[in-house]
């Protein structure tokens, strides 16, 4: 089995980030909700003053075998990318992250609460809210 290697993502890998948001958005049912572009990815993301920072998880191929998302099953990509950015996080100075996951994706809370996470939902009563499009632009005057 080949090892999973964790790294920086590089300006080269916005198309299949922007697959993978894809893939995601469509797992969650929420496909209607990328807005994206492999180029907004791009100039976001990379440059002096990136709005966002992404990790890659890297899981070379084994001799003879064809690529594919399912190969990556029960690998513990998961586990460590979460890792890594506890790691990152505490390089940065930082006290915490979150992260955030739909109501229904069980698979995922059992993994945040098994790695030590806190539910703050169940905990502290915490919602999250979003402002877009209109509700973005009536705030902004626009």
């Amino acid at each position: 089995m080949a090892s999973v290697r964790i790294r920086k993502a590089k300006a080269g890998d916005c198309g299949e980030i922007l697959r993978l948001i894809r893939e995601l958005a469509e797992f969650e049912k929420l496909s209607d909700q990328v807005k994206i572009s492999e180029e907004a990815l791009r100039a976001d993301g990379f440059g002096e003053n990136a709005f966002y920072h992404c990790l890659v998880a890297e899981l070379p191929p084994a001799p003879g075998e064809q690529p594919g998302k399912s190969r990556c099953a029960g690998q513990g990509i998961g586990t460590k990318i979460i890792q890594k950015v506890a790691e990152v996080a505490l390089d940065k100075g930082c006290s915490q992250f979150r992260l955030a996951v739909l109501d229904w994706n069980k698979k995922a809370m059992d993994l945040y609460k098994a790695l030590g996470a806190q539910d703050l939902t169940a905990a502290e009563g915490w919602r999250a809210f979003r402002f877009e499009g209109e509700a973005m632009r009536m705030l902004a005057g626009r």
